[in-house]
């Protein structure tokens, strides 16, 4: 019976007995891991060095937005599964696995910032015992593994022995709890069976592939894998340049080629490019790590210039339609760099934003759950209350983030209190013959061919016809 982590209430049975595991960073995979293996039935123990973030998990408060996951923090901790401390002794003593789930933020060459890494290495190392394996769940470039040993054994007491693992995650912000508890495939680097076993015990319980490789290949899966999905995005934005030029609608184009079953449908989508904290600095530690290796890996140098290339376009047509943003009202839906989450970490919605207020621009944003941390981010941003008041004479609205909630607006009321009457669909995401109807001139990305309102008719008949060939 498939697991559902929203309502189960229950952890699996551990292989073997539960595990002691620490796990060091409170940071969105710190968060989502510890609360994963102790609903996998293992004791945790979560240390971050904020005291303000190891208060507010203590008072039941949980720091990200990610649907479930409150809850099931919330749950491990009244069971005695999950604990919290900003201690490295008590993250660290008496642990059989410890992962480290810092940041690896890029560095301006590209590289990752493997610093807080290396700190957190150093830190438990002093505090290690028996033998444990040290785990980076942490995103990092190929070799980082060998630099962990490094850093852990000058601080290791005399008959302590550690190993050093590579356990990448695969986790989509909005949706983590179901990819955390079923995942794809689960990648376990490791160099020694004495060092993968522990953790391909843990996971079996999961019953889902277990891919055992080498650290190297391990680390090297989770960038490339990264990096294929953001060049998925840039094709799919490739084609919309070429669908304006030829007359084509690139939702069209798409769904065609998605459907053929080598490629799939999943993030073949046009927009205004890819944001967020993975895809940007993965594709540019990609790079660096192949040019350490004496190689240009064109494909994806030209996935991130076609995704800056991308953002430039979008902005580029709101000033030919508006002629000049300077002291124009424009209301922004959307700031998140996608939804199911309040991270504004690259978002693109938040650079266009950042350039129409350098421009002169008079923007009014609204995001159902991230205003606090994008206002954080730039403090200048005139929040709103709801759509209804960031779009209130407007003289252009811009959809930047594939909220649900935006396609289900009334948009005869807005149209009533907005003279631009002109709405930028960044992400193809809104409902155009409703749009068209109410009055909005709707500009979305890579629809070049028939009017929009044909559409629905259009994918009427399509489903008919699979009707039809169902019956056949």
């Amino acid at each position: 019976m498939p697991f559902n982590p929203y309502t189960a209430q229950d952890a699996f049975p551990a292989v073997d007995g539960p595990k002691p595991i620490g796990v060091v960073g409170a940071g969105y995979v710190g968060l989502v891991s510890a609360a994963l293996f102790a609903h996998l039935g293992h004791q945790v123990v979560l240390m971050d060095a904020r005291p303000d973030r190891i208060a507010d998990l203590r008072a039941g408060r949980c720091p990200i937005h990610e649907p479930g996951l409150p809850e099931l923090l919330a749950r491990m901790a009244a069971a005695g599964r999950l604990t919290y401390t900003t201690s490295a002794h008590d993250v660290a003593h008496d642990q059989e696995l410890v992962f480290l789930a810092v940041g690896t933020p890029p560095l301006p060459n590209g590289d990752a910032d493997l610093s807080q890494v290396a700190g957190a290495a150093r830190m438990i190392a002093p505090h290690l015992s028996g033998h444990t394996v040290v785990v980076t769940k942490s995103t990092v470039p190929v070799g980082t593994g060998e630099q962990v040993l490094g850093w852990l054994l000058p601080g290791l007491r005399p008959g302590v022995t550690v190993g050093v693992a590579s356990n990448p995650e695969f986790l989509r912000e909005g949706e983590a709890l179901h990819d955390a508890l079923h995942p794809d495939r689960v990648v376990i680097g490791a160099d020694s069976d004495l060092d993968a076993l522990p953790l391909f015990e843990m996971y079996a319980p999961l019953e889902r592939p277990i891919v055992v490789t080498t650290v190297r290949s391990a680390e090297l899966i989770k960038h490339a894998a990264n990096a294929f999905l953001a060049m998925k995005i840039s094709f799919a934005n490739g084609l919309g340049e070429m669908c304006e030029r030829v007359g084509a609608d690139v939702a069209e184009v798409a769904e065609g080629v998605g459907a053929d079953t080598r490629i799939g449908p999943a993030f073949l989508k046009a927009g205004i490019g890819y944001g967020g904290s993975c895809f940007p600095k993965d594709t540019l530690a990609l790079l660096a790590t192949a040019a350490e290796a004496g190689l240009d890996f064109t494909l994806v140098r030209e996935t991130v210039a076609t995704n800056e290339r991308q953002l430039e376009r979008f902005l580029a047509r709101v000033q030919r339609r508006l002629g000049n943003v300077r002291g124009r009202r424009i209301a922004v839906l959307g700031l998140a760099f996608k939804p199911n989450t309040d991270d504004v970490r690259e978002s693109r919605a938040m650079e266009v934003v950042r350039r129409l207020m350098e421009d002169g621009a008079d923007v009014r944003a609204f995001d159902p759950v991230a205003m606090e941390t994008a206002r954080a981010e730039l403090p200048a941003l005139q929040p709103t209350a709801d759509a209804y008041a960031a779009t209130e004479g407007a003289d252009a609205i811009l959809v930047l983030t594939e909220w649900p909630e935006f396609a289900q607006l009334d948009w005869g009321r807005i149209a009533a209190q907005s003279p631009g009457r002109v709405v930028f669909d960044g992400r193809n995401c809104l409902p155009v013959a409703r749009l068209q109807a109410a009055g909005f001139e709707c500009l979305g990305i890579g629809r070049g061919g028939h009017s929009l309102s044909t559409l629905g008719a259009r994918r009427l008949m399509r489903a008919a016809s699979f009707r039809s060939l169902a019956k056949v």
